[in-house]
C-alpha cells in the first residue's frame, strides 16, 4: 500500500485548489466538487487532495505538516523563488549539499514542505 490521499479543512476550496494546482502540480481539470463544499483534486501521479470548506481553519500543531518531494535541488529553489515572490509566508528553509528545502504556509495555515534529498 501507499499514501494516496490527503483531506484538508479550508476556508476557500477554490483558493486553496487554485495554490495546489499552480505550485503542487495538481490538476484543475481532475477537480470533483461535492454538494457538502468538498473538492477532491489530482496530481500526475494519481494522488488525491481532498479540500473540504470550514467555517474555521484551527491552528494545526507545530510539527504537523506534509511533503513534496523534488527530482533536483534546483527544483526546490526554483520553487521557493516563486512562492516568495507571490508573497506566500516561508516559515523554514534548509540549502546543504545533501538536503534543500522549505515549509511555506498554504492560504489556510498549513504547512507544506518542498524538498530535495539524494
Amino acid at each position: 500500500m501507499r499514501l494516496n490521499h490527503l483531506g484538508l479543512p479550508v476556508r476557500d476550496a477554490g483558493r486553496s485548489e487554485r495554490f495546489y494546482a499552480t505550485y503542487f502540480g495538481f490538476d484543475p481539470a481532475t477537480a470533483r466538487r461535492y454538494d457538502d463544499g468538498t473538492v477532491i483534486v489530482r496530481d500526475a501521479e494519481g494522488f488525491d487532495l481532498a479540500l473540504h470548506a470550514v467555517d474555521e481553519v484551527g491552528r494545526p500543531p507545530e510539527f504537523l505538516h506534509f511533503g513534496f518531494r523534488a527530482p533536483a535541488p534546483d527544483e526546490v529553489r526554483a520553487l521557493l523563488a516563486r512562492l516568495e515572490a507571490d508573497g506566500f509566508e516561508i516559515i523554514e528553509r534548509d540549502d546543504e549539499p545533501a538536503y534543500v528545502a522549505f515549509k511555506v504556509l498554504d492560504p489556510d495555515g498549513h504547512r507544506v514542505e518542498a524538498y530535495w534529498e539524494p
